[in-house]
């Protein structure tokens, strides 16, 4: 039986993906009558119109859109293979792609990564940096291999690791009627305004269950894109929030004068750790990983038990 190629099916994806024959050949790096060329013969291979040419809009027929969930998942798999044939040379060597959410990123990264390359010199770390959301849908959607990511989050079907907890302490001006507290009881905070960072950062949910009731009390008009923004907020007296201590490690708070204190007597807390999609070929190598950078977290979990993010 003939069978597709996998040139054929990158190139099918890709169409579904950007909607455009001229865009996709671009994105492939291939003209379009190439492409339209590989796809008509993809058609022809399977036996079924996998694109309705009845419309000037480019759309995918039923079959079109059965066909690239599959085609997607055997290209995954295809890429995996490839990487771990690659890799098995040598533990974490050739290419893996990481995404990293802003909150994590450029507060753990630094610590972490001069290690990691000095241990792992033929390891090729692809970097990026963007919210969880997003990060997971091209997890599972194989334009990423691992995320370093913050937990509570769904991650239904998808292998994870826990490598740390990061506690979240209460960050006030240092004119504010509870700065320099060690602790502050929860119902104090009753009359004060939260500021968070901007919907789709995780950080904004965690923070969200640490002190619900304070939530309610959210200014809705003043949020920021940014840890940094957040804590200049901050020390200009616009409000309170919550600041993870990775960020405080590493220097967020120099030059201001915010003041930081624990709540109900100890820190609120949320957990960092790696999630990558289930059975991959690699996971004796993202396992590795997850042990390598457990080493230069502030607040380690050694039990990879310890915490079950599900």
């Amino acid at each position: 039986m003939l069978l597709p190629t996998l040139r054929q099916m990158q190139y099918f994806v890709a169409l579904a993906e950007i909607g455009s024959f001229s865009r996709a050949a671009n994105a492939c790096h291939v003209t379009q009558s190439t492409l339209s060329d590989a796809i008509r013969q993809l058609e022809e291979t399977v036996g079924v119109s996998l694109i309705d040419r009845s419309n000037r809009t480019m759309a995918l027929t039923a079959a079109g859109e059965e066909a690239v969930r599959r085609m997607k998942a055997l290209l995954v798999d295809a890429r995996e293979m490839v990487d771990a044939a690659r890799s098995s040379q040598a533990p974490l060597s050739g290419r893996i792609r990481l995404g990293v959410i802003p909150s994590i990123a450029p507060y753990f990264l630094p610590r972490a990564l001069p290690e990691l390359r000095r241990a792992y010199p033929d390891l090729r770390l692809h970097l990026r940096e963007d919210l969880t959301r997003t990060l997971l849908d091209d997890l599972r959607g194989g334009r990423l291999d691992i995320c370093l990511i913050a937990f509570p989050v769904q991650t239904e079907g998808l292998a994870t690791e826990i490598i740390a907890e990061d506690s979240l302490l209460l960050a006030v001006d240092a004119g504010h009627r509870l700065a320099g507290r060690k602790s502050v009881q929860r119902e104090e905070l009753a009359e004060e305004t939260l500021l968070l960072l901007e919907d789709g950062h995780c950080l904004r949910d965690h923070i969200r269950a640490v002190a619900p009731g304070l939530a309610d009390r959210q200014n809705e008009e003043i949020r920021a894109s940014s840890l940094t923004t957040l804590v200049h907020m901050v020390d200009n007296q616009l409000g309170i929030t919550f600041l993870p201590r990775i960020a405080v490690e590493a220097g967020i708070l120099s030059g201001t004068d915010i003041k930081l204190s624990e709540l109900d007597g100890k820190a609120a807390r949320r957990s960092l750790g790696l999630v990558w999609r289930n059975g991959s070929s690699r996971e004796a190598d993202f396992r590795l990983l997850a042990g390598f950078l457990r080493q230069f977290a502030i607040e380690p979990v050694r039990d990879r038990a310890a915490l079950d993010p599900a």
